[in-house]
């Protein structure tokens, strides 16, 4: 009898699941690329963390990464292939026409992000989208 009441009193007890977390191995600075050496997995739940290295591996540090703390998703990203101050074609392009120019980036960005850029030849700051060729797409429809 004892026996059962145990059984049934455990199986209304619910025992919390554990699942895997990414953790950073050692401190990381923002702007690092993450390699399979800075990573490791424990066991433990934390909301929002990456459970799986794959996931983090090749991506950027967003942020400062302390050796043994879960690794969120906003903690990491794309790696950024515009560099703060560097100078970028800035594209519009809308039904057939296409105008270029030359413009200093105001902030370092990945590909798609969104990014204020200062045209060279007017000086009037604008905001454009990143394409995968380094190029600012600001307004119209970008080009393939």
């Amino acid at each position: 009898m004892t026996k059962h009441l145990f059984m049934i009193i455990a199986l209304w007890v619910a025992y919390p699941a554990s699942a895997d977390t990414v953790v950073a191995t050692r401190a990381i600075r923002a702007q690092t690329l993450l390699t399979a050496g800075d990573l490791a997995v424990v066991k433990g739940d934390h909301p929002g963390a990456i459970t799986a290295i794959d996931d983090a591996i090749g991506l950027e540090a967003r942020v400062m990464l302390y050796a043994g703390r879960p690794i969120s998703r906003s903690d990491i990203g794309p790696a950024a292939i515009i560099a703060r101050n560097q100078i970028v074609p800035l594209v519009y392009s809308q039904r057939g026409l296409s105008i270029t120019a030359e413009g200093r980036a105001l902030d370092r960005a990945a590909a798609g992000d969104f990014v204020r850029v200062m045209n060279l030849s007017s000086r009037t700051t604008v905001s454009g989208v990143v394409a995968p060729d380094g190029a600012i797409h600001v307004g119209g429809t970008p080009s393939h």
